[in-house]
């Protein structure tokens, strides 16, 4: 039975799920909002297929319910900023989507170990686990699981590949990565405002703390990472994983006590008597979330907030997936978009 709805998902995975995001049915949008067929016509001159360039897409907004999210804004605003946190996924929400023209890469498809072997076994259990990640009709409890099965063997054979901190660092320099116009001014903005952000991933810690050392070439004293960390020896051989393994069902404030802030260049903590994760966002009851699916949501399970304000990033298959987004998300951003919206919105929190 298993294996024959194994087989049905991997079929329907390759049919439907080319986007990468979770199937849900389609949603009606609320009233109120913009009218989600109008921008999906408008966006149909500038889909492109995968790979193709997409310099010239204008970034746009679309807001499903105006009233609620002023209706929210105000409850923050009174509360302070004292009051708030920011969740936010990191692979095509902090980083773009599209690189000068080509798909960007995920933290974990950039990583080459420096083993062909390896590197060849792990896109196989890709192949054979993705289809099921992303199947609708598996059970949460099922599909949990099978992810935690995924992970294990990933990074069990990153352990027995011989993968070294070197290989992460090179990896990072060739990679196909960047971050979303606006990105480095929107943290600079919340570190000096004292909102805490949690970068949360089912990746790796340790290749995006690296991404961001290349890329970004700073460290904030705000961020705490939320993912799977590597425990390396002396000579920066791997030699396994600290603490909880975490996947895509469960990267959630649940999973807190995996929280770290950012290292620096020699492999020091950016904060000294770091506050962990649960005393870093304790009483701060007001949410802005950030993430480019659906499942990003679920981010925030484990908070007992007051308000949240999430913003989508719907970076492609406008068409398919918009009324969605619009349904889900408080704010979404088209197009591969800059943060432009979000750093509006916490000036505008902060007056």
């Amino acid at each position: 039975m298993t294996h024959t709805r194994a087989a049905l998902c991997k079929a329907l995975s390759s049919m439907t799920i080319s986007s990468g995001k979770r199937s849900l049915q389609e949603q009606v949008v609320a009233p109120g909002s913009r009218s989600t067929a109008t921008a999906a016509s408008q966006m149909d001159s500038s889909e492109t297929k995968l790979g193709a360039t997409v310099a010239s897409r204008v970034p746009q907004i679309v807001i499903g319910n105006p009233e609620e999210l002023e209706r929210k804004k105000r409850a923050i605003k009174a509360a302070g900023l004292s009051s708030l946190q920011v969740i936010a996924d990191f692979d095509m929400t902090l980083t773009k989507y599209m690189v000068n023209g080509t798909r960007g890469q995920s933290t974990h498809a950039l990583l080459n170990q420096g083993n062909a072997e390896y590197d060849l076994k792990r896109q196989q259990l890709f192949d054979h686990y993705y289809p099921l990640e992303t199947c609708p009709t598996i059970p949460v409890e099922q599909k949990t699981k099978l992810m935690e099965e995924w992970w294990g063997k990933t990074h069990n054979l990153l352990v027995e590949g011989g993968l070294t901190f070197k290989a992460i660092q090179t990896s990072v320099a060739n990679a196909v990565i960047g971050f979303r116009s606006g990105v480095v001014e929107l943290l600079e903005i919340l570190e000096a405002k004292s909102v805490p952000v949690l970068i949360f991933s089912a990746g790796l810690a340790d290749i995006i703390e690296e991404v961001m050392r290349q890329k970004l070439h700073r460290s904030f004293k705000n961020i705490r990472v939320v993912s799977n960390r590597m425990d390396f020896d002396g000579d920066g051989n791997l030699l396994g994983f600290k603490g909880k393994l975490i996947h895509v069902l469960n990267k959630n404030e649940h999973s807190l006590e995996m929280a770290a802030p950012l290292h620096d260049d020699h492999g020091h903590e950016v904060v000294n008597n770091a506050k962990n994760g649960y005393s870093l966002v304790r009483d701060r009851r007001n949410v802005i979330l950030l993430g480019d699916h659906i499942g990003d949501l679920g981010m925030s399970d484990g908070v007992d907030y007051d308000n949240r304000i999430t913003i989508g990033f719907l970076n492609e298959n406008i068409n398919s997936w918009l009324s969605t987004y619009t349904t889900a998300f408080d704010i979404v951003v088209l197009n591969d978009g800059a943060m432009t919206s979000v750093l509006d919105l916490i000036q505008e929190l902060s007056r």
